[in-house]
């Protein structure tokens, strides 16, 4: 459920480039596959909103009844406004400041710690509460070593050795521990690695050690294919399996737990195309170099990550296949969306769709250089929508300056 040729070109010539736009029946689809292939009758899918906080994707999302996953004050307070209920989320940051754990707490969204000194201190300030934790199932996975979020050499999660600490503090507290929380890396390569993290934390789900657990939460990391000749991980037997091995602990545990997962990527990566220009046309020594009119700040994931992005030109979708850079319009040299990639043939005032850009492109993006994010248009129901417009240059530098003290 691809978005057409002729209207992402339209989009372009009506709103102008760089633009971004999102499928969002795409994204509908995509929320709803996962309890199509995880079976477990008490499934929840809490979508990461930090992948993509787009209003309109959120409020499609608000309107089926979706849960997120949170792990900012601004992105809690920014749900809410959006409609989202506090029971409908769960927040989950990283070296969680004093002041952060008690606006959370203040909001009324259930917290999932990460260490035991932050356990410690919420236990003190809110003894008899509820609580998520966050263990590390020491499994190293993920699409590039800058995601991997589990093993012993990350920041996150307790590590479990050091489930008998925990206990500890929660029995002094008087703390109801209602959800264990593990996530193992973003974009996995590896469907084993997801099976071993869930045996790994449910090692420690006992009623032993946790007698009030209501969910397991898996986090994330769903990989969706990024090259054209990527294969799709077959999430019929993926899923099956995770039923299979969560049905096997709840028989177990004595109860059927409600089991959570927190894709952001597998929701919105595949709804969102970014829109660009070819505005300077190079042949260096017979390299020949495209340049756009949008850069890293925008879209930051191929120099980041050095992530592939499939791209198409929209403008001229037969032309001769040749060989290009395509490059941004910022003064660094890795500036470049695509190396050395073959695509039909390139000319100044072609347009240009970066595909796969829905999740961790514009939510990453900044105002580096002072250029104004693009827009960003939401097609719905056969319908497209301008949820956010670009600022002007002058609206970007008010906005600094309104922000800025010079008395």
């Amino acid at each position: 459920m691809h978005l057409d040729t002729d209207l992402l070109h339209s989009l372009a010539k009506e709103h102008g480039t760089p633009l971004y736009v999102y499928n969002g029946d795409l994204v509908i689809e995509r929320y709803r596959d996962l309890p199509l292939f995880i079976t477990w009758p008490k499934f929840r899918a809490l979508y990461a909103m930090k992948a993509n906080f787009n209003a309109g994707i959120l409020k499609a999302i608000n309107e089926i009844g979706g849960w997120l996953d949170t792990v900012s004050p601004a992105e809690v307070i920014y749900a809410k406004r959006l409609g989202f209920p506090v029971d409908r989320m769960l927040y989950t940051a990283n070296n969680l400041s004093e002041d952060e754990m008690h606006e959370v707490v203040g909001q009324g969204v259930l917290l999932n710690i990460g260490s035991l000194s932050r356990l410690e201190k919420f236990a003190k300030a809110y003894p008899g509460s509820n609580v998520c934790l966050r263990f590390n199932p020491e499994v190293v996975d993920g699409g590039h070593e800058k995601i991997m979020t589990g093993g012993d050499l990350t920041k996150f999660g307790i590590l479990l050795q050091d489930v008998d600490q925990v206990k500890a503090i929660v029995a002094e507290n008087n703390i109801k521990v209602i959800g264990l929380h593990e996530h193992t890396g973003s974009g996995l390569t590896k469907t084993d690695s997801v099976y071993q993290a869930m045996q790994n934390l449910m090692s420690i789900a006992t009623q032993e050690n946790f007698p009030d657990l209501e969910f397991v939460d898996f986090g994330g990391g769903f990989k969706v294919p990024y090259e054209p000749d990527e294969e799709r991980v077959d999430y019929v037997s993926f899923g099956s399996e995770i039923t299979r091995i969560f049905t096997e602990f709840c028989e177990n545990y004595g109860k059927e737990l409600y089991m959570y997962f927190e894709p952001g990527k597998y929701i919105v990566a595949e709804a969102g195309y970014m829109l660009v220009e070819v505005n300077t046309m190079k042949d260096n020594k017979g390299r020949q170099i495209a340049g756009c009119d949008s850069g890293f700040p925008q879209l930051i994931r191929p120099m980041f990550y050095e992530s592939y992005h499939h791209i198409e030109n929209l403008s001229n979708m037969d032309g001769e296949v040749q060989t290009y850079d395509i490059c941004g319009n910022i003064c660094e040299t890795g500036d470049r969306f695509a190396e050395q990639r073959e695509l039909p043939e390139i000319r100044e005032g072609d347009i240009l769709s970066i595909q796969n850009a829905g999740a961790y492109c514009y939510s990453m993006g900044g105002v580096y250089n002072m250029r104004p994010m693009p827009a960003e248009v939401l097609v719905l129901n056969g319908e497209s929508k301008l949820v956010r417009k670009q600022l002007t240059n002058e609206d970007l530098v008010d906005q600094i300056l309104g922000e800025c003290s010079l008395d």
